[in-house]
């Protein structure tokens, strides 16, 4: 299980950045980080860090772009309710979809509390989206080469005996998989085996049966066998071997 996600390291203009690769990170388009100095802080920001856009498809196939605002906020502490009160007047004033606040840690009870009063008070014509460290972990989870990348991710790169077994285990099951196919062609009358050469390989099959589970074996849908090839393939470029070596 992956560490907790901490933003220490980073400076507030580094965590904005984070910030900015993040939201690319998840597609968002025209991202425009509105940092425009080289100092710490950018006062002609107008309320928000970053302005990106959010590519939307309705149901009939029309796409969109949503607009979001959005404030990065690098506290240790919860951030308070008084920071949350720039971007809220440029959104009410500029209408984007959605007003989003990045904490790189939490807000405060008192911030939560103030934004639950101002959707039920100001009924606001966007939605007010907050991602908190937790959030920030959940959307970054799957996302190991991103976190390296922004020196977030820590942990060792997995050793080489890590990555040979499961090579030889993709090996075992594409192997498997391909073996299948030369029973039916046999059966078929398309193919016909050194006897020998046939009990040798059904022995092997056996083996990776008992070794693997037979339900573990597949069939394979067009995707998983792609996605099982896709992996074979990568391992063993890791490994030293050229790309596309699917030999088994």
């Amino acid at each position: 299980m992956r560490r907790s996600l901490s933003f220490d390291r980073l400076s507030d203009t580094t965590f904005e950045e984070f910030c900015r690769d993040l939201l690319q990170e998840l597609n968002f388009v025209n991202i425009d980080w509105r940092k425009g100095t080289g100092k710490k802080t950018s006062p002609a920001d107008r309320g928000r860090d970053i302005v990106a856009q959010e590519q939307r498809r309705d149901i009939d196939g029309a796409v969109h772009l949503e607009t979001w605002f959005v404030d990065c906020k690098h506290y240790k502490a919860g951030v308070p309710a008084r920071e949350l009160q720039n971007l809220l007047a440029w959104a009410e004033a500029e209408r984007p979809a959605v007003a989003l606040f990045i904490a790189s840690g939490f807000l405060s009870n008192s911030s939560k509390d103030f934004l639950n009063e101002y959707r039920r008070n100001r009924r606001p014509p966007f939605k007010i989206k907050v991602w908190e460290n937790p959030d920030l972990r959940r959307l970054t989870a799957r996302r190991v080469a991103f976190l390296r990348r922004q020196g977030l991710y820590e942990e060792p790169l997995r050793s080489t005996r890590e990555i040979l077994a499961e090579e030889k285990e993709l090996y075992d099951k594409i192997w498997y998989d391909r073996h299948q196919q030369w029973l039916q062609k046999i059966e078929a009358g398309e193919d016909h085996p050194d006897p020998a050469l046939l009990k040798t390989a059904r022995a092997a099959a056996k083996r990776k049966e008992k070794q693997y589970g037979k339900k573990n074996l597949g069939p394979w849908t067009k995707f998983e066998w792609g996605m099982l090839n896709g992996k074979l393939s990568a391992l063993r470029w890791v490994l030293g071997d050229e790309w596309d070596f699917l030999d088994t």
